[in-house]
């Protein structure tokens, strides 16, 4: 039987070590980070929601914002163990559909997470967004 989960926003209830332990092992794009620029990523963030099974975390994102009109959606995540059932979904409806940012722009890179965000709404950009590249070397 699937154990339910509980989706959360509070940041208090973020687990640092649980995050940090996936993204600095697991996340593609950000393993440069260090804890530190994780814990500051945190402490400045607009919005974190997380996902708890049993009290312990098992989800992360995390979204930047000028609390207005654009939000950035970042280092969304689900713990191997705990992916297919509806986990992610339940966290980006938290974050951008039953948060304050509902009506926000919202943007997003990914390399393989397309057909969930476009549930959302997402899709490739159109000739009005440019963007600068990372100076940072790949890792």
């Amino acid at each position: 039987m699937t154990q339910p989960f509980d989706i959360d926003d509070d940041p208090a209830h973020i687990d640092v070590d649980a995050v940090w332990a996936f993204l600095s092992t697991h996340a593609y794009w950000g393993r440069w980070r260090t804890r530190d620029d994780v814990v500051a990523q945190l402490a400045s963030a607009w919005r974190v929601v997380g996902a708890y099974v049993d009290g312990a975390q098992v989800g992360f994102a995390r979204a930047i914002s000028d609390g207005v009109s654009l939000a950035y959606l970042a280092d969304v995540y689900v713990d191997e163990a705990h992916r297919g059932r509806g986990i992610a979904q339940a966290m980006v409806t938290a974050m951008i559909d039953a948060g304050p940012g509902v009506e926000f722009r919202w943007l997003l890179h990914t390399n393989d997470a397309h057909d969930l965000y476009r549930r959302f709404g997402f899709s490739e950009p159109d000739a009005t967004l440019l963007e600068r590249p990372s100076r940072r070397p790949a890792t």
